[in-house]
């Protein structure tokens, strides 16, 4: 077996529904394959929907709409993609570019912000509400040629603010509470980018949310997208018996009880390719791993150029028949808010944006426990970074601070 590669490996791409998210690590290793070299097919597919893999594609897709060449028929298709798209009205007016700025970004030109979001509902428990596990801000240089990635952790504490359409009060906790205390949907993004705005300073000139078909589709679109493991990680989703049936390495309604009869996948560190369904449940890992979360927002970030990189080797910005695909893959599962401007214009003005023009950025903070919970705390670094954000100067930020400047 060539280092990198999974020990076990599904026939069928495993669904997602109802299993936990993430968990403590398996004690036991996983099996070896089968002796006839068939991998095994799951008896019983996952549960647990992770939605909060929703956010990849519309980034993914939007750059692959809009790197390399733009080929004739192109704008088109990207009017396709626009008719296509859920558009609602996710940004909250104090946190939406307004006035002169929004007349400015009519015709595109930058720096522009972007807020992606994906959310945790869990099916098997809905009465435990939506959160916003994955909070991405996506800041376009005035040169629109390139992309910073700023992940925000999920446990950062932060100041919410009042949501009168819920009764809520506002106060001080976990920032991906702001999604639940809005009523999830339009109005949990909504209050969730009223909170940035009152952290960052900054209004954005977008929004988006997407379903978890979506990121499915289109990886299957694209064959699938080359990773490399910088962590051996355990995963707490998928796991098999020892006939090689799909069997939970973990179960109840959190997750919380180990199941020694099943032995879960393991992505060893390592260069490699990753089916649909290896990506989607790798990147969801966080408990296990050194970092926990801060490991998680990383190996999102390396999806998100994974997934422009594929599109690139297949030759979609060249292709106006699998450009098409893709966009019917994943058209559909996108909810945006681009703020009146067309995502066809959006597309052509970003088509300098490639894979190597994008960075990864960790916010600078320390998980600290107040009071019995464990929140994640800005460090004093964090508000050079939100400055950098207010005045387009990230590029001199993360030269200057390369410690929280991800490898993807």
């Amino acid at each position: 077996m060539e280092p990198g590669t999974q020990e076990t490996e599904p026939s069928e791409e495993p669904a997602a529904d109802s299993v936990p998210e993430d968990d403590a690590t398996p004690e036991a290793p996983p099996p070896d394959p089968p002796d006839d070299g068939e991998p095994p097919t799951p008896k019983k597919l996952p549960g647990r929907d992770p939605i909060w893999a929703r956010l990849m594609v519309f980034f993914g897709a939007l750059l692959v709409v809009v790197s390399g060449t733009v080929v004739v028929g192109s704008r088109v298709l990207a009017h396709r993609y626009d008719s296509s798209v859920n558009k609602q009205n996710l940004l909250a007016p104090a946190a939406r570019v307004t006035g002169p700025a929004a007349e400015r970004h009519s015709t595109i030109v930058g720096p522009l912000n972007y807020l992606l979001i994906g959310s945790d509902l869990r099916a098997n428990n809905p009465e435990d509400g939506q959160r916003s596990d994955t909070i991405i801000i996506v800041h376009v240089p005035v040169s629109l040629d390139r992309a910073y990635l700023v992940s925000i952790p999920r446990d950062l504490r932060v100041h919410i603010p009042a949501f009168p359409a819920t009764g809520f009060n506002g106060g001080t906790e976990k920032i991906n509470g702001a999604f639940q205390h809005g009523g999830g949907g339009n109005g949990g993004v909504q209050l969730l980018s009223q909170t940035l705005t009152e952290m960052l300073g900054i209004r954005f000139d977008g929004a988006a949310i997407i379903d978890f078909g979506g990121f499915q589709k289109a990886v299957q679109q694209l064959g699938g997208v080359d990773m490399c493991i910088d962590v051996r990680t355990v995963s707490h989703h998928i796991g098999y018996d020892k006939n090689g049936n799909f069997l939970p390495p973990y179960d109840g309604p959190d997750g919380e009880h180990r199941n020694l009869a099943s032995t879960p996948v393991i992505y060893y560190p390592g260069c490699q390719h990753l089916a649909a369904w290896q990506a989607l449940d790798y990147v969801r890992q966080r408990k296990g791993l050194p970092n926990g979360d801060y490991d998680r927002q990383r190996h999102q970030q390396q999806f998100l150029r994974a997934v422009f990189n594929a599109a690139q080797e297949k030759h979609l910005t060249t292709n106006p028949i699998a450009l098409d695909g893709f966009i019917r893959a994943v058209g559909q599962s996108l909810t945006v808010d681009t703020n009146g401007v067309a995502l066809d214009e959006l597309m052509f003005r970003l088509r300098n944006l490639g894979p190597t023009r994008l960075t990864g950025v960790e916010l600078p903070s320390v998980p600290e426990d107040r009071g019995g919970i464990s929140y994640v705390i800005a460090k004093p670094e964090a508000q050079g970074l939100f400055g950098a954000v207010r005045d387009d100067t990230l590029d001199t930020w993360t030269t200057d601070n390369p410690t929280w400047v991800n490898n993807i």
